[in-house]
């Protein structure tokens, strides 16, 4: 499969005429379904939006040989990126229309070293605290039998816009 088949609706913008009247989870579900194009870095670095509920959103990646640092592993920052987009948009399905969101901090915990043959992994973020200012969102990256290669913890603030 084309890395492109993975963002039915293509990479560009989100038409933010658009997200205005949107929940969060009504933005993210559009990306999913095609109907809103996946963001630009999602494409460069080899993953997508598979799935979103409240409280939480399924990523998945592809680790290659061009994400590889000196000694030969998927660079962290990788992994650390696939994580944090999984912490944040499962903050980002418990948003109403009018809110935003910011990440005040993360933390990633690397277990296992990635490569490029690892195969496809998949990380699911799960929000563990919503409240009026703050969420709390907790994530794993795993490849298909389980393993665990890294996971993490994020912290938002909630902001009104409008």
């Amino acid at each position: 499969m084309s890395r492109t088949a993975h963002f039915p609706g293509g990479i560009g913008p989100l038409p933010l005429a658009e997200l205005a009247g949107l929940t969060g989870l009504e933005q993210l579900q559009r990306i999913v379904d095609g109907r809103f194009p996946a963001p630009p870095m999602a494409a460069h670095l080899d993953f997508w939006l598979v799935a979103v509920a409240e409280g939480m959103a399924r990523f998945e990646g592809q680790p290659r040989a061009d994400f590889c640092n000196p000694l030969g592993t998927i660079h962290g920052g990788w992994a650390a990126t696939l994580l944090d987009s999984a912490l944040a948009c499962a903050v980002h399905t418990t948003l109403a229309a009018g809110e935003a969101y910011t990440t005040l901090e993360i933390k990633v915990n690397m277990v296992r070293p990635i490569f490029d043959t690892s195969g496809p992994l998949s990380a699911e973020g799960t929000v563990v605290h919503r409240g009026k200012r703050t969420a709390t969102s907790e994530a794993r990256l795993e490849d298909a039998a389980g393993r665990v290669f890294a996971h993490g913890s994020t912290t938002c603030l909630i902001i009104p816009v409008g």
